[in-house]
Protein backbone atom coordinates (compact mmCIF):
# COMPACT_ATOMS: atom_id res chain seq x y z
CA UNK A 1 0.00 0.00 0.00
CA UNK A 2 0.38 3.94 0.06
CA UNK A 3 0.56 5.95 2.86
CA UNK A 4 0.49 9.58 2.66
CA UNK A 5 0.86 11.59 5.72
CA UNK A 6 3.05 8.44 7.46
CA UNK A 7 3.65 10.99 10.14
CA UNK A 8 0.50 11.87 11.08
CA UNK A 9 -2.05 10.28 13.65
CA UNK A 10 -3.58 7.99 10.49
CA UNK A 11 -0.17 7.23 9.01
CA UNK A 12 1.42 6.22 12.20
CA UNK A 13 -1.79 4.17 13.39
CA UNK A 14 -1.77 2.32 9.18
CA UNK A 15 1.63 1.20 9.96
CA UNK A 16 1.09 0.10 13.24
CA UNK A 17 -1.48 -2.56 11.83
CA UNK A 18 0.94 -3.20 8.78
CA UNK A 19 3.33 -4.34 11.52
CA UNK A 20 0.96 -6.40 13.06
CA UNK A 21 -0.39 -8.24 10.27
CA UNK A 22 2.96 -8.32 8.36
CA UNK A 23 1.56 -6.37 5.49
CA UNK A 24 4.15 -4.52 2.85
CA UNK A 25 4.57 -0.76 2.03
CA UNK A 26 5.78 0.26 -1.41
CA UNK A 27 5.40 3.78 -0.36
CA UNK A 28 5.50 6.21 2.58
CA UNK A 29 4.80 9.72 2.42
CA UNK A 30 5.79 12.32 4.71
CA UNK A 31 6.38 16.59 4.86
CA UNK A 32 9.28 17.58 7.09
CA UNK A 33 9.38 14.63 9.83
CA UNK A 34 12.86 12.89 8.62
CA UNK A 35 13.76 12.00 11.53
CA UNK A 36 10.68 9.45 11.84
CA UNK A 37 10.28 8.70 8.28
CA UNK A 38 14.06 7.13 8.46
CA UNK A 39 12.68 4.92 11.17
CA UNK A 40 9.80 3.94 9.48
CA UNK A 41 12.33 3.01 6.46
CA UNK A 42 14.29 1.12 8.60
CA UNK A 43 11.21 -0.83 10.05
CA UNK A 44 8.96 -1.25 6.91
CA UNK A 45 11.31 -0.97 4.18
CA UNK A 46 9.46 0.77 1.59
CA UNK A 47 10.56 0.68 -2.49
CA UNK A 48 9.57 4.62 -2.52
CA UNK A 49 9.33 7.87 -0.46
CA UNK A 50 7.94 11.24 -0.65
CA UNK A 51 9.03 14.09 1.01
CA UNK A 52 8.06 17.74 1.08
CA UNK A 53 11.76 19.62 0.21
CA UNK A 54 14.36 17.90 -2.03
CA UNK A 55 16.36 19.74 0.16
CA UNK A 56 15.53 17.23 2.96
CA UNK A 57 17.18 14.42 0.58
CA UNK A 58 20.10 14.48 2.12
CA UNK A 59 19.56 13.57 5.41
CA UNK A 60 17.44 10.57 4.59
CA UNK A 61 19.00 7.63 6.29
CA UNK A 62 22.06 6.44 3.90
CA UNK A 63 20.36 2.52 4.22
CA UNK A 64 17.41 3.82 1.99
CA UNK A 65 18.32 2.71 -1.51
CA UNK A 66 14.75 3.28 -3.28
CA UNK A 67 13.33 6.01 -5.27
CA UNK A 68 12.85 9.87 -3.49
CA UNK A 69 10.03 11.71 -4.78
CA UNK A 70 9.89 15.36 -3.60
CA UNK A 71 6.84 18.04 -3.71
CA UNK A 72 2.81 18.10 -4.43
CA UNK A 73 4.52 16.46 -8.02
CA UNK A 74 6.49 13.96 -6.74
CA UNK A 75 3.42 12.43 -4.79
CA UNK A 76 1.11 11.96 -8.13
CA UNK A 77 4.18 10.58 -9.35
CA UNK A 78 4.86 8.29 -6.96
CA UNK A 79 1.00 6.86 -7.37
CA UNK A 80 1.30 6.69 -10.95
CA UNK A 81 4.39 4.55 -10.88
CA UNK A 82 3.16 2.29 -7.95
CA UNK A 83 2.00 -1.27 -7.94
CA UNK A 84 -0.10 -0.88 -5.06
CA UNK A 85 -3.87 -0.96 -5.14
CA UNK A 86 -4.28 1.08 -2.14
CA UNK A 87 -3.60 4.61 -1.23
CA UNK A 88 -4.13 5.63 2.31
CA UNK A 89 -4.40 9.41 1.87
CA UNK A 90 -4.22 11.03 5.11
CA UNK A 91 -2.92 14.26 3.63
CA UNK A 92 -4.09 17.51 5.76
CA UNK A 93 -5.73 20.01 3.57
CA UNK A 94 -5.92 21.11 0.10
CA UNK A 95 -3.29 19.67 -1.15
CA UNK A 96 -5.31 16.21 -0.65
CA UNK A 97 -7.55 16.49 -3.36
CA UNK A 98 -5.06 15.66 -6.29
CA UNK A 99 -3.98 12.50 -5.06
CA UNK A 100 -7.31 11.26 -4.29
CA UNK A 101 -8.16 12.33 -8.00
CA UNK A 102 -5.02 10.46 -9.71
CA UNK A 103 -5.35 7.39 -7.18
CA UNK A 104 -8.74 7.03 -8.86
CA UNK A 105 -7.86 7.46 -11.73
CA UNK A 106 -5.02 4.91 -11.69
CA UNK A 107 -7.84 2.88 -10.83
CA UNK A 108 -6.78 2.53 -6.70
CA UNK A 109 -9.13 2.41 -4.18
CA UNK A 110 -8.50 5.38 -1.33
CA UNK A 111 -8.92 5.00 2.20
CA UNK A 112 -9.52 8.44 2.83
CA UNK A 113 -8.73 10.65 5.79
CA UNK A 114 -8.26 13.70 4.18
CA UNK A 115 -11.81 15.86 4.59
CA UNK A 116 -10.94 18.24 1.77
CA UNK A 117 -10.85 15.86 -1.52
CA UNK A 118 -14.58 15.54 -0.79
CA UNK A 119 -15.73 18.49 0.41
CA UNK A 120 -13.83 20.53 -2.36
CA UNK A 121 -14.43 17.89 -5.09
CA UNK A 122 -16.76 15.62 -4.41
CA UNK A 123 -18.52 16.43 -7.09
CA UNK A 124 -15.44 15.25 -8.88
CA UNK A 125 -15.27 11.87 -7.23
CA UNK A 126 -16.48 8.41 -8.32
CA UNK A 127 -17.09 7.34 -4.53
CA UNK A 128 -17.01 3.79 -5.64
CA UNK A 129 -13.52 4.00 -5.28
CA UNK A 130 -13.67 5.65 -1.60
CA UNK A 131 -13.60 4.02 1.34
CA UNK A 132 -14.00 6.50 4.57
CA UNK A 133 -11.37 6.70 7.43
CA UNK A 134 -13.31 9.32 9.35
CA UNK A 135 -14.82 7.45 12.45
CA UNK A 136 -17.99 9.52 11.95
CA UNK A 137 -17.97 8.36 8.24
CA UNK A 138 -17.23 4.42 8.91
CA UNK A 139 -19.77 4.15 11.41
CA UNK A 140 -22.50 5.34 9.27
CA UNK A 141 -20.48 2.72 7.06
CA UNK A 142 -20.63 0.33 9.42
CA UNK A 143 -24.28 0.57 10.37
CA UNK A 144 -25.17 0.41 6.86
CA UNK A 145 -23.18 -3.09 6.39
CA UNK A 146 -20.82 -1.18 3.87
CA UNK A 147 -23.30 -1.87 1.57
CA UNK A 148 -23.61 0.35 -1.68
CA UNK A 149 -27.62 -0.39 -1.77
CA UNK A 150 -28.16 -0.43 2.18
CA UNK A 151 -31.86 -0.64 3.40
CA UNK A 152 -33.50 2.34 2.96
CA UNK A 153 -33.40 5.27 5.43
CA UNK A 154 -34.72 8.03 6.55
CA UNK A 155 -31.94 10.18 8.40
CA UNK A 156 -28.13 9.98 8.78
CA UNK A 157 -26.79 11.22 11.86
CA UNK A 158 -23.24 11.91 13.33
CA UNK A 159 -21.81 13.33 16.30
CA UNK A 160 -19.31 15.98 17.56
CA UNK A 161 -17.69 16.46 20.97
CA UNK A 162 -18.32 20.54 20.83
CA UNK A 163 -14.84 21.65 20.77
CA UNK A 164 -12.82 23.56 23.44
CA UNK A 165 -15.89 26.44 23.96
CA UNK A 166 -18.86 24.09 24.70
CA UNK A 167 -19.50 25.49 27.89
CA UNK A 168 -17.66 28.76 27.55
CA UNK A 169 -20.26 31.61 28.60
CA UNK A 170 -21.49 33.01 24.73
CA UNK A 171 -20.71 36.38 25.65
CA UNK A 172 -16.67 35.39 25.58
CA UNK A 173 -16.63 33.58 22.59
CA UNK A 174 -15.75 35.82 20.13
CA UNK A 175 -12.89 37.21 21.73
CA UNK A 176 -11.27 34.18 22.53
CA UNK A 177 -7.09 33.19 21.85
CA UNK A 178 -5.66 30.51 19.66
CA UNK A 179 -4.27 29.26 23.12
CA UNK A 180 -7.84 28.54 24.56
CA UNK A 181 -9.26 27.32 21.28
CA UNK A 182 -6.43 24.97 21.09
CA UNK A 183 -7.65 23.42 24.48
CA UNK A 184 -9.73 20.11 23.17
CA UNK A 185 -11.95 18.74 26.22
CA UNK A 186 -11.53 15.34 25.37
CA UNK A 187 -8.48 14.42 23.49
CA UNK A 188 -5.60 16.42 21.53
CA UNK A 189 -5.34 16.49 18.04
CA UNK A 190 -3.71 18.57 15.29
CA UNK A 191 -4.04 22.46 15.76
CA UNK A 192 -6.05 22.99 12.65
CA UNK A 193 -8.71 20.48 13.51
CA UNK A 194 -9.20 21.65 16.59
CA UNK A 195 -9.90 25.05 15.97
CA UNK A 196 -12.34 23.08 13.33
CA UNK A 197 -13.89 21.51 16.38
CA UNK A 198 -14.44 24.89 17.76
CA UNK A 199 -16.01 26.69 15.22
CA UNK A 200 -17.99 23.34 13.89
CA UNK A 201 -16.15 23.70 10.77
CA UNK A 202 -15.16 20.37 11.33
CA UNK A 203 -18.53 18.76 11.62
CA UNK A 204 -19.98 20.76 8.29
CA UNK A 205 -16.77 18.79 6.47
CA UNK A 206 -18.24 15.62 7.60
CA UNK A 207 -21.81 16.76 6.40
CA UNK A 208 -20.50 17.69 3.10
CA UNK A 209 -18.71 14.43 2.92
CA UNK A 210 -21.43 12.28 4.06
CA UNK A 211 -23.46 13.89 0.92
CA UNK A 212 -20.82 12.75 -1.21
CA UNK A 213 -20.86 9.31 0.43
CA UNK A 214 -24.06 8.23 1.10
CA UNK A 215 -26.25 10.15 -1.35
CA UNK A 216 -28.55 12.42 1.04
CA UNK A 217 -29.17 15.63 2.18
CA UNK A 218 -30.90 14.57 4.95
CA UNK A 219 -28.17 14.42 7.71
CA UNK A 220 -27.43 15.95 10.82
CA UNK A 221 -25.38 16.10 13.97
CA UNK A 222 -25.79 16.01 17.43
CA UNK A 223 -23.00 16.71 20.37
CA UNK A 224 -21.97 13.79 22.31
CA UNK A 225 -19.91 14.69 25.05
CA UNK A 226 -18.79 10.98 25.52
CA UNK A 227 -16.89 10.83 22.05
CA UNK A 228 -18.46 7.30 22.10
CA UNK A 229 -21.39 7.84 19.76
CA UNK A 230 -20.17 8.24 16.38
CA UNK A 231 -23.20 7.36 13.80
CA UNK A 232 -27.13 6.90 14.09
CA UNK A 233 -28.80 5.48 11.55
CA UNK A 234 -33.01 6.24 11.70
CA UNK A 235 -34.32 3.34 9.04
CA UNK A 236 -38.21 3.97 7.23
CA UNK A 237 -40.09 1.26 9.82
CA UNK A 238 -39.07 4.27 12.21
CA UNK A 239 -35.80 1.84 14.01
CA UNK A 240 -32.59 3.95 15.50
CA UNK A 241 -28.98 2.31 15.44
CA UNK A 242 -26.15 3.49 16.91
CA UNK A 243 -22.24 2.79 16.45
CA UNK A 244 -20.06 3.21 20.04
CA UNK A 245 -16.63 2.82 20.16
CA UNK A 246 -13.62 3.89 21.23
CA UNK A 247 -12.03 7.25 19.20
CA UNK A 248 -8.90 4.43 18.33
CA UNK A 249 -8.67 5.05 14.99
CA UNK A 250 -6.69 1.83 14.64
CA UNK A 251 -10.27 0.30 14.05
CA UNK A 252 -11.75 2.46 10.59
CA UNK A 253 -8.09 1.99 8.79
CA UNK A 254 -7.57 -1.68 9.93
CA UNK A 255 -11.42 -2.49 7.99
CA UNK A 256 -10.49 -0.08 5.26
CA UNK A 257 -7.01 -1.94 4.60
CA UNK A 258 -8.85 -5.25 4.57
CA UNK A 259 -11.61 -3.83 2.26
CA UNK A 260 -9.11 -1.55 0.30
CA UNK A 261 -6.61 -4.62 -0.44
CA UNK A 262 -9.26 -7.64 -0.43
CA UNK A 263 -8.50 -9.36 2.52
CA UNK A 264 -10.43 -11.95 4.40
CA UNK A 265 -12.64 -10.94 7.25
CA UNK A 266 -10.90 -12.75 9.25
CA UNK A 267 -8.05 -10.36 9.18
CA UNK A 268 -10.31 -7.93 11.48
CA UNK A 269 -11.43 -10.73 14.35
CA UNK A 270 -9.17 -9.60 16.81
CA UNK A 271 -9.72 -6.26 17.16
CA UNK A 272 -11.69 -6.37 20.38
CA UNK A 273 -11.02 -8.11 23.52
CA UNK A 274 -11.00 -11.68 23.51
CA UNK A 275 -9.08 -14.29 25.86
CA UNK A 276 -7.30 -17.29 24.86
CA UNK A 277 -6.17 -20.51 26.92
CA UNK A 278 -2.26 -20.54 28.09
CA UNK A 279 -0.25 -23.69 28.32
CA UNK A 280 -1.17 -24.12 32.65
CA UNK A 281 -5.37 -24.00 31.10
CA UNK A 282 -5.66 -20.86 32.69
CA UNK A 283 -7.27 -17.80 31.05
CA UNK A 284 -5.57 -14.49 30.25
CA UNK A 285 -6.29 -11.62 28.10
CA UNK A 286 -4.84 -12.00 24.53
CA UNK A 287 -2.85 -9.35 22.71
CA UNK A 288 -5.91 -7.17 21.71
CA UNK A 289 -6.02 -3.78 19.42
CA UNK A 290 -9.07 -2.30 20.90
CA UNK A 291 -9.92 -2.30 24.47
CA UNK A 292 -13.42 -3.17 25.06
CA UNK A 293 -16.44 -0.19 25.35
CA UNK A 294 -17.83 -0.09 29.02
CA UNK A 295 -20.97 2.03 28.71
CA UNK A 296 -22.53 0.70 31.79
CA UNK A 297 -23.25 3.42 34.06
CA UNK A 298 -22.44 6.09 31.53
CA UNK A 299 -24.83 8.95 30.74
CA UNK A 300 -25.58 9.50 27.08
CA UNK A 301 -27.12 12.18 26.03
CA UNK A 302 -27.90 13.85 21.72
CA UNK A 303 -27.38 17.69 22.06
CA UNK A 304 -28.56 19.51 19.06
CA UNK A 305 -25.84 21.84 18.00
CA UNK A 306 -26.66 25.78 19.68
CA UNK A 307 -26.21 27.77 16.66
CA UNK A 308 -25.73 31.01 18.99
CA UNK A 309 -22.38 29.21 20.47
CA UNK A 310 -21.70 28.08 16.61
CA UNK A 311 -22.88 30.63 14.05
CA UNK A 312 -21.20 28.33 11.35
CA UNK A 313 -23.90 25.44 12.51
CA UNK A 314 -26.40 28.12 10.21
CA UNK A 315 -25.33 27.20 7.07
CA UNK A 316 -25.36 23.59 7.07
CA UNK A 317 -28.45 23.62 5.00
CA UNK A 318 -27.24 26.37 2.56
CA UNK A 319 -24.15 23.65 2.12
CA UNK A 320 -26.34 20.52 1.29
CA UNK A 321 -28.60 22.76 -1.07
CA UNK A 322 -25.53 23.86 -2.79
CA UNK A 323 -22.68 21.05 -1.86
CA UNK A 324 -20.04 22.88 -4.11
CA UNK A 325 -20.06 25.50 -1.20
CA UNK A 326 -17.55 23.50 0.19
CA UNK A 327 -14.86 25.06 -1.80
CA UNK A 328 -15.76 28.62 -0.35
CA UNK A 329 -15.77 26.84 2.51
CA UNK A 330 -12.60 25.19 2.84
CA UNK A 331 -10.59 28.13 0.84
CA UNK A 332 -11.89 30.68 3.67
CA UNK A 333 -11.64 28.81 6.42
CA UNK A 334 -7.91 27.59 6.22
CA UNK A 335 -7.07 31.22 5.52
CA UNK A 336 -9.09 32.38 8.56
CA UNK A 337 -7.32 29.72 10.85
CA UNK A 338 -4.28 30.34 9.90
CA UNK A 339 -4.29 33.63 10.83
CA UNK A 340 -6.05 33.12 13.81
CA UNK A 341 -3.02 30.39 15.18
CA UNK A 342 -1.00 33.36 13.77
CA UNK A 343 -2.73 35.74 16.50
CA UNK A 344 -3.96 37.89 14.04
CA UNK A 345 -7.38 37.87 14.36
CA UNK A 346 -9.98 36.57 17.33
CA UNK A 347 -12.07 33.66 17.46
CA UNK A 348 -14.74 35.73 16.74
CA UNK A 349 -13.56 36.83 12.96
CA UNK A 350 -13.10 33.28 11.65
CA UNK A 351 -16.84 32.64 11.30
CA UNK A 352 -17.46 36.26 9.72
CA UNK A 353 -14.88 35.88 7.27
CA UNK A 354 -16.21 32.59 6.17
CA UNK A 355 -19.66 33.97 5.40
CA UNK A 356 -18.18 36.81 3.98
CA UNK A 357 -16.90 34.66 1.42
CA UNK A 358 -19.83 32.30 0.69
CA UNK A 359 -21.83 35.80 0.35
CA UNK A 360 -19.28 36.71 -2.32
CA UNK A 361 -19.24 33.52 -4.23
CA UNK A 362 -22.54 32.28 -4.05
CA UNK A 363 -22.68 30.30 -7.42
CA UNK A 364 -19.46 27.97 -7.76
CA UNK A 365 -18.93 26.46 -10.98
CA UNK A 366 -15.88 24.10 -12.03
CA UNK A 367 -15.40 20.50 -12.92
CA UNK A 368 -11.85 19.70 -13.14
CA UNK A 369 -8.72 20.09 -11.05
CA UNK A 370 -7.54 23.26 -13.16
CA UNK A 371 -11.22 25.14 -12.43
CA UNK A 372 -10.88 23.69 -8.96
CA UNK A 373 -7.52 25.27 -8.82
CA UNK A 374 -8.29 28.53 -9.80
CA UNK A 375 -11.63 29.11 -7.74
CA UNK A 376 -9.60 28.11 -4.98
CA UNK A 377 -6.89 30.97 -5.40
CA UNK A 378 -9.92 33.26 -6.40
CA UNK A 379 -11.18 32.34 -2.82
CA UNK A 380 -8.39 32.62 -0.64
CA UNK A 381 -7.19 35.82 -2.15
CA UNK A 382 -10.88 37.64 -1.15
CA UNK A 383 -10.41 36.34 2.67
CA UNK A 384 -7.01 37.22 2.92
CA UNK A 385 -8.13 41.02 2.22
CA UNK A 386 -10.43 40.71 4.66
CA UNK A 387 -8.32 40.02 7.91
Amino acid sequence: MIILGSSGSIGVNALAIAARYKLPIEVLGVGKNIALLNAQILQFRPKAVIIADSNDKSLITSEFKGKIYTGNIGILQAIIESQSKLVINALVGFIGLEPTLCAINCGKKVALANKESLVVGGDCIDMEYIIPIDSEHFSLSYLLNFNKSPRPFRNLYITASGGAFRDTPLETIPQQSATNALKHPNWKMGKKITIDSATMVNKLFEILEAYWLFGSKNIDAFIERNSHIHGLVEFLDGSVVAHLAHTNMQLPIAYAICFGLGLQEQFLRDFGECKQKSKKNSIKTCDSIIERLNFQNINYKLQNIDPKRYPLWNLKNTLLENPKLGLVLNASNEVAVEAFLQDSIVFGRISEIIQSALEAFKNPNFNDMDSIRTLDLEVREYARKLL
